[in-house]
């Protein structure tokens, strides 16, 4: 484990911060440059340009085309890639030591200097297009899509990552700069190292490929929304062998106290084999293969989620039978063997996590940008630790399983 007085952080005089995390057993090293801005804070017109703009910075820079950008990175072995959610974008990369310098530069080049050539633009337009189709595919995806949608509204929180085909096609140069003059900045940006590196090599690479081209400019503040539950119903019909059910409810935002908590609850409910939601309805009733429940923690708000995709004649018994689940821990709360193995599953989940640069990259950029605090690892395992069942008993009466909303995709579930 990395204990809180290993990792290093340095805050510049424009907002940009800087966290390590030194990992002297590791051959390799990955860094991350996090910014935070994601789907949530795009208005209707400009929903998918977070995520087209990820795509896009990958195609040409000033110094390279799109072919050699890659290739320089192949060339060092080096492993780069980026992705969108709903409050972030990160582009990051791994290498090795020795190849740590040039795959930052690069990097670095990629993230300031983009050109967003017409050319590539419209390029990358179809084949974020096939991604949204792909999505479409998935009626799992499409299912929980909505579910948010159903949750949020259309807007926020609940807009998809990747937007409409509509928006997509109509992304520019001028909007793609636009846009990153209003979050691309240092005062809303993290970099990130973990792995085989020093504080000062770090602090060196920054500086020099990095800070000299970052502007001054505040990003403006930040438009969420709304993010009270709506109680709505989406339905879609696909002519599939499914259906395809998502139920959302209130849950917690990222920093909440109750985190810890939540993630032992989420275990016995629904994230394995023996959670209560697997053991019931796949199990013991046998309408499903897949089903599970996830918590959803963001900047403002968190929602708790589950999802079960079952034969269409079974649709009523398995929503009856997760209400039944959820109405019973409600009521009766969690047994002492099953606090004990979601607390394993809690901790180890976590364990495993402290094993990969790119993990550990992850973790502690996101928790800076989102909280701005330096994660600390033993504090986490310290309350994890000293979780006890009255926790899990306060965060269960906060919860509210009559309040919700479903989410339905199959070809018996239109109006």
């Amino acid at each position: 484990m990395y204990t809180r007085n290993m990792i290093f952080e340095k805050r510049y005089e424009n907002g940009l911060r800087l966290v390590v995390v030194p990992m002297e057993a590791m051959f390799s090293v990955t860094a991350g440059i996090m910014v935070g801005v994601g789907s949530c804070f795009e208005n209707e017109s400009e929903n998918g340009i977070s995520h087209f703009i990820e795509h896009t910075t990958f195609k040409g820079t000033k110094r390279f085309n799109s072919y050699e950008l890659s290739s320089a990175f192949d060339d060092i072995g080096s492993q780069v890639n980026a992705f969108t959610s709903k409050e972030t974008t990160c582009y990051y990369v791994k290498s090795t030591e020795t190849a740590l310098e040039r795959s930052f530069e690069l990097l670095s080049d990629m993230f300031l200097n983009s050109t967003y050539k017409k050319a590539e633009l419209e390029k990358e337009k179809g084949v974020v297009i096939e991604e949204i189709n792909m999505c479409l595919d998935t009626p799992e995806d499409v299912c929980l899509d909505n579910l948010a949608e159903a949750y949020f509204g259309n807007q926020g929180l609940g807009r998809t990552i990747l937007g409409t085909y509509d928006n997509v096609k109509s992304f520019d140069k001028s909007g793609i700069e636009k846009f990153r003059k209003r979050f691309y900045n240092a005062d809303n940006a993290v970099i990130s190292f973990a792995g085989r590196i020093t504080k000062e090599t770090a602090e060196k690479l920054v500086e020099k490929y990095f800070l000299p081209y970052v502007f001054d400019l505040k990003s403006e503040e930040k438009n969420g929304g709304d993010f009270a539950l709506k109680e709505g119903v989406k339905r879609v019909k696909k002519d599939i062998e499914q259906t395809h059910i998502g139920l959302a409810f209130e849950g917690i935002k990222y920093d909440d106290d109750m985190i810890d908590a939540m993630n032992v609850l989420n275990n016995v409910t629904g994230a394995g084999m023996s959670s209560r939601l697997f053991q019931k309805i796949r199990e013991e009733m046998g309408l499903c293969y897949t089903v599970y429940s996830y918590p959803s923690c963001y900047l403002s708000t968190g929602t708790f989620a589950v999802y079960a995709g079952v034969k269409p004649e079974s649709s009523e018994n398995a929503v009856s039978a997760i209400f039944d689940v959820l109405k019973e821990l409600k009521r009766n709360g969690i047994t002492k063997a099953e606090f004990e193995r979601g607390k394993a599953q809690t901790i180890s989940s976590f364990a495993f996590g402290q094993e990969s640069t790119s993990s550990q990259m992850l973790l502690y950029s996101k928790y800076l940008l989102s909280t701005d605090k330096i994660f600390d690892v033993d504090a986490k395992l310290e309350r994890v630790k000293n979780l006890s069942t009255n926790k899990i008993g306060e965060l269960l009466d906060r919860m509210n399983f009559d309040r919700y909303c479903v989410s339905l995709v199959g070809k018996n579930v239109a109006d």
